[in-house]
């Protein structure tokens, strides 16, 4: 077994809000036993300081991770979002710092997709009115305003991984599906793009956004989108709240121009179960709200709970970032016979010549070496032969090179 610098034992692990136990389970199958497990999020004091004390640390949407938190955190190596999203997490501070973050970013597409195929179902058959009729005695058995899903055209706005996944599940039902994406995507089955949101929102029968949350997208459909769409069209938005201009969907609801809506994802949210929910859109005929859900299923998070622990643990054994959100992408293969040296630093010319200078100058051989850039950062492995005095030498030497944001000796 090789000898770490730092002992799995001694590294602590931070799961907040009732991750997966698969994660548990992954972390002490890979030898790390300091693990400190929390069902829910903490409150701001409190997680500040239980990230301050922590290497690695996982949440998913409610945990705040702030400028302020990662300036005070000198322990933390790496985060781990257990979920799609990232925005709860500040990507650049935690870059300054030299701490990667990792996400799921597909493990939950089979969930969304099955609900907003189920969602389109529901609203295309008007059953959230019946339902709620039912439940309080009424008994509206009519096929008046109810029609199949076969033959109707499926519109998706953002052709990614949930996107393509929902076309595939539309065809099946014998949907037409169009897409349009701001960039070229490669169609599954008989999906069509478009040329334009505009040409896509006039055609579809239904209307399902899938789109990140940027600069971009934020507020994207609003009044005059809804005015574009076919008299009584349906619109599900399970993707991010900011997107759409709730009050604007909440009035083309009441005037009748949407027939009915399918929403998940608000642009406010309540922080937890307790918190009392408010939307414009309660009350209102043939509209589902559900709490954020589209990716809440055992399956899920059982399969977050796994892929973002394997990028943790694999970060922290390996020194691999491949697929981190926010830092240089690097996959590293194993060399058993060598001491492993990071270095993250500033993204600055010369830091190379300085590093590779300070080896020579120690008279110490470079089996191995790699090197990526990203924003502001650069990420250096080394793979050198030494003994584990001359390791511990050169790894205080990198740490004093300027410009350096943190320094391991891996193994």
């Amino acid at each position: 077994m090789k000898k770490t610098s730092f002992p799995k034992q001694d590294i602590k692990v931070l799961l907040l809000e009732g991750v997966a136990r698969t994660a548990v389970e992954t972390f002490r199958a890979a030898g790390y036993s300091n693990i400190e497990f929390h069902e829910k999020s903490l409150p701001e004091a409190e997680l500040a300081a239980a990230v301050a004390t922590a290497h690695i640390v996982g949440i998913r949407s409610r945990s705040q991770l702030t400028p302020e938190i990662f300036q005070n955190s000198r322990r933390l190596m790496a985060v781990g979002a257990f979920c799609i999203g990232t925005n709860q997490i500040a990507l650049d501070a935690a870059q300054a710092r030299g701490i990667p973050v990792f996400n799921a970013p597909y493990s939950n597409t089979r969930s969304v997709a099955e609900l907003v195929i189920a969602e389109a179902i529901m609203l295309m058959r008007r059953i959230p009115e019946k339902s709620a009729q039912c439940h309080v005695g009424g008994w509206s058995k009519s096929a008046v305003g109810s029609y199949e899903v076969r033959g109707k055209t499926l519109g998706i706005v953002g052709y990614g991984h949930i996107g393509t996944q929902v076309g595939v599940l539309a065809e099946s039902l014998g949907m037409r599906v169009i897409f349009y994406d701001i960039e070229t995507q490669l169609a599954l089955g008989n999906a069509t793009p478009v040329a334009s949101l505009g040409e896509l929102l006039a055609r579809s029968d239904i209307v399902t956004l899938h789109v990140p949350e940027t600069p971009q997208t934020q507020w994207m459909i609003g009044a005059a989108e809804f005015a574009a769409m076919k008299p009584g069209a349906l619109f599900i938005n399970a993707a991010r709240g900011t997107v759409v201009v709730i009050e604007a969907l909440a009035e083309a609801i009441r005037s009748g121009q949407i027939g009915g809506a399918a929403v998940d994802v608000f642009p406010v949210e309540p922080k937890g179960n307790n918190e009392a929910f408010v939307s414009p859109l309660q009350g209102l005929p043939n509209v589902i709200l559900t709490p954020h859900v589209g990716g809440s299923t055992f399956e899920a998070q059982e399969n977050i709970g796994l892929e973002v622990a394997a990028k943790l643990i694999r970060y922290s054994d390996n020194g691999s970032t491949l697929s981190a959100v926010n830092f240089p992408e690097v996959s590293l293969p194993e060399h058993p016979t060598s001491r492993r040296l990071l270095h993250i630093h500033r993204n600055m010319p010369g830091m190379l010549m300085q590093i590779n200078n300070l080896f020579s100058a120690e008279a110490v051989n470079i089996d191995a070496q790699f090197l990526q850039t990203s924003g502001e950062v650069g990420y250096v492995v080394i793979d050198v032969s030494a003994n584990e005095e001359q390791a511990e030498t050169l790894k205080d030497k990198l740490a004093a090179i300027p410009g350096t944001l943190k320094t391991r000796l891996l193994y």
